[in-house]
């Protein structure tokens, strides 16, 4: 496992490596690349890019196959489920540096320099997860207190356990029939986030869960002074309208069933 700092889960070998410095030296011999790396938001114009280059070359070097963790940013709002075969059409920057990522990837493996794929999911459940709900609803409704997030709180959501993102990212590599192409993670059915919150509230047991909606303008007056609040009001639009991933590929090609919402729930609250 490589990362900046160099930590890591125990039983794996852990290096501190920049990788936009390069990889290639630590990946001779490797059978596949996974990227899970995550710039900071307000850093994605200025890190993305060299990552992505520097990912697309050391699977040029090694031979390694490069599957990458991708999000749903690049297709842009989108009415009715997000499929794979939907075009990229991003609305918003980050979603624009994401595209071009996976653009730049494709188009390597279309010219035979290297072998790669995406898995993408929607915003994640399941330990060390991090959202709009577990940052501002979920720590409040299990304390009994009110939540409250942008956005429309009704509106049907499709939330991604994290141990199915790393269950498909396993399965893509092993299969290279699945390689030249995005995939998206097996999903349970949406919920809203007050529909979301009102389970996390009872698996807790805490008090009916409240949830209020955020007025906008907080937001941006917040990211005056945070750049992570400031970072956020370009993605807004996948809180106001349903925002909902269909999975039906993985889930015929790999046989991946997705984790009950209810399991990924317990697990962070755990």
């Amino acid at each position: 496992m490589i990362t900046r700092s160099g930590g890591g889960p125990d039983g794996v070998e852990r290096v501190t490596a920049d990788a936009k410095a390069g990889l290639t030296a630590y990946v001779d011999g490797a059978r596949a690349i996974y990227s899970c790396a995550g710039p900071a938001y307000s850093k994605w114009t200025t890190e993305w890019p060299p990552l992505g280059a520097a990912l697309v070359a050391a699977a040029e070097a090694s031979g390694a196959v490069l599957v990458t963790t991708g999000n749903l940013y690049g297709y842009g709002a989108v009415d009715g489920p997000m499929r794979e075969d939907l075009p990229m059409l991003p609305n918003t920057v980050k979603g624009q540096v994401r595209a071009q990522v996976w653009a730049d990837a494709l188009a390597a493996h279309e010219a035979g320099r290297i072998r790669t794929a995406e898995v993408r999911g929607s915003d994640y459940l399941g330990k060390g997860a991090v959202s709009p709900f577990s940052v501002t609803v979920l720590p409040k409704v299990i304390a009994g207190k009110r939540g409250a997030m942008p956005g429309a709180l009704d509106a049907p959501h499709s939330w991604t356990y994290v141990g199915d993102v790393a269950r498909t990212l396993i399965a893509v590599a092993d299969d290279e029939s699945s390689w030249g192409r995005a995939w998206h993670v097996p999903t349970p059915a949406p919920l809203s986030v007050r529909q979301l919150a009102t389970r996390a509230a009872e698996l807790a047991g805490a008090r009916p869960a409240r949830v209020a909606p955020l007025p906008g303008i907080l937001l941006r007056l917040a990211g005056l002074v945070n750049p992570a609040a400031r970072e956020t009001v370009e993605m807004q639009y996948q809180w106001q309208r349903p925002f909902i991933l269909d999975s039906t590929a993985a889930t015929v090609a790999f046989g991946l069933e997705p984790t009950s919402t209810d399991d990924a729930l317990r697990e962070m609250l755990g």
